[in-house]
């Protein structure tokens, strides 16, 4: 059966892949293998033979044997070169699809990005920094003014303050004397009984008025 020539996919019949391509790589690999055993035995064989017709014989097949072998290393060498270029495609096409899906990130972040910094007028926020600093400034202002202590006028004698601490003192110290318990004497006139009573009315003087009144 004469070998195709590697590299071009059977006629009419989809392209190789690279699994594909690795395995005739392996499949040549093993032919390769045992043409190098079948070699070997010739050439034992021819290195214990005399020079004559039976050593000839087996020169012959032992070429034949070579060319196979050499055509068969070629093919691999294709197949070899032609996966390598295929992965080299492949990483290539991964490398590109990369590419474009960070394109289409930034494409995309760039749009959404534009919608939303377009709107943003630079110099409202200037201002309204400003404005906010202004007002930040006032209410210090503000804060400064409410909480400012108020010293004594420079016109107050301090002997007339004297005197006035003085009389509070004297003061204080009359109502302590008083007692905490005193009570005022509004309170005691309508507390104390009548000056004119001599003695408290008897219990039973009280009930008997009580029947003569019945």
């Amino acid at each position: 059966m004469p070998l195709r020539p590697i590299g071009h996919p059977p006629p009419h019949g989809p392209p190789l892949t690279t699994t594909q391509v690795d395995t005739r790589v392996s499949s040549i690999d093993v032919k390769l293998a045992a043409l190098n055993s079948e070699l070997s035995a010739y050439q034992t064989k021819m290195s214990k033979m005399r020079d004559g017709p039976g050593k000839n014989a087996l020169r012959q097949k032992a070429l034949k044997v070579l060319q196979r072998r050499k055509q068969y290393e070629s093919q691999r060498d294709q197949l070899s070169q032609q996966s390598w270029n295929m992965e080299q495609a492949g990483m290539m096409q991964d490398n590109l699809k990369n590419v474009m899906t960070t394109v289409d990130a930034m494409k995309t972040t760039t749009k959404e990005l534009k919608k939303q910094y377009g709107k943003v007028d630079v110099d409202k926020i200037e201002q309204m920094q400003d404005e906010m600093a202004d007002l930040m400034e006032v209410g210090n202002e503000i804060q400064e003014s409410i909480s400012r202590a108020y010293d004594v006028p420079e016109d107050v004698d301090e002997s007339e303050l004297d005197a006035e601490l003085e009389a509070l003192g004297e003061e204080s110290m009359f109502e302590s004397s008083m007692g905490e318990s005193a009570m005022p004497s509004f309170l005691q006139d309508e507390v104390a009984p009548p000056q004119f009573i001599d003695e408290p009315p008897e219990q039973h003087k009280v009930k008997e008025a009580a029947g003569g009144l019945g």
